[in-house]
């Protein structure tokens, strides 16, 4: 049987994408464009399966001065070997395993209460102050600063400490390790449209306003902050005085070719799977998105198609996209 590239549906790790040998449509210049900008709080608002989680996923593997369970640092340079960054220059790769990050996705609290969508979001924060657990051995440390680590850690501090809780992890991170803090939120906003729809909206928007404000207003240790989402949520609610803040839409040309795939990258992708022939039925089905002024396909449909054709010889294009999920909020609206 002829090889064929593995086709990542549904893969959002980076380091997986490429170990494992998955086809990869390089977005890895996403990297010198935020570090060009210097933004220090950056919003993307994309549809969903659009690949916002693996483009966080990527920025924290490019990023992460990652430390390792035995306490030495990870080299995280062999997965962007071959890759457009590693050919922007020096003033960019140079920034490579450079900064602490913190890393966090908010879409388990999409919960039927409040209880349960508060505890899902400091599991969360639990989990992330887990990976960060080699602080406690900072001997540097004060008692207290260990005592509201472990309070954290063990998910029983009071709300007011969870809501400063990214706030804290930053300052730690940077005092051990001298350097400034990358901030990581995907799917910032499925709280607020779960919330919305289960009655504890004006709750959950006091806690992630609480939360936002502290960690990306008033954070002397930020380094700089890239959210990502499908809605933009009123920056009267969680961004109340973030004058730091950018907001990319789709509206906006910068930053366009980085979310979706282009008419190059479809067209490289056929030809890699033997299919360009097939390129005016996937225009016709996926091509329905623009960006700015660029013309963006549906990665998730197209993805599919082409595992269909590679793994099911099916040649019928489908919907794909249409039952994976949906904003029911702008119904509602």
């Amino acid at each position: 049987m002829q090889h064929i590239t593995p086709i990542p549906i549904g893969v959002e790790f980076y380091k997986q994408m490429i170990s494992e040998g998955y086809y990869y449509i390089d977005k890895t210049l996403l990297i010198r464009d935020l570090l060009a900008q210097k933004n220090t709080v950056t919003l993307f608002t994309r549809p969903r399966r659009f690949g916002k989680t693996l483009a966080q996923n990527m920025l924290r593997t490019f990023f992460e001065k990652e430390v390792l369970l035995d306490g030495t640092l990870a080299d995280n340079s062999i997965y962007f070997q071959g890759k457009k960054i590693m050919e922007a220059g020096e003033e960019y790769t140079k920034h490579m395993g450079q900064y602490p990050v913190i890393s966090l996705s908010l879409k388990s609290a999409k919960q039927p209460t409040y209880e349960m969508a508060y505890l899902s979001l400091i599991d969360e924060i639990r989990k992330e102050y887990n990976r960060h657990h080699y602080l406690l051995d900072d001997t540097n440390s004060t008692e207290e600063i260990k005592r509201r680590f472990h309070s954290i850690l063990n998910m029983k501090a009071d709300k007011i400490t969870y809501a400063k809780s990214i706030a804290f992890l930053s300052e730690c991170l940077e005092k051990y390790h001298k350097q400034k803090v990358i901030i990581l939120l995907d799917e910032y906003d499925v709280p607020l449209e779960n919330a919305y729809f289960n009655g504890f909206y004006d709750e959950m928007v006091s806690f992630i306003h609480s939360l936002f404000e502290s960690a990306l207003k008033t954070n002397e240790s930020l380094k700089f902050a890239v959210i990502t989402g499908c809605l933009r949520i009123s920056k009267e609610s969680i961004f109340t005085g973030l004058n730091n803040l950018r907001t990319v839409s789709v509206l906006d040309d910068s930053y366009a070719e980085y979310f979706g795939f282009t008419q190059h990258e479809v067209d490289s992708f056929l030809s890699a799977y033997g299919i360009m022939q097939k390129s005016d039925e996937v225009k016709k089905w996926y091509d329905g998105y623009c960006f700015g002024n660029t013309e963006v396909y549906n990665p998730w449909s197209v993805i599919n198609y082409v595992s269909d054709i590679a793994y099911k010889n099916t040649e019928f294009p489908k919907p794909y996209w249409s039952n994976t999920s949906s904003n029911s909020i702008v119904r509602e609206l």
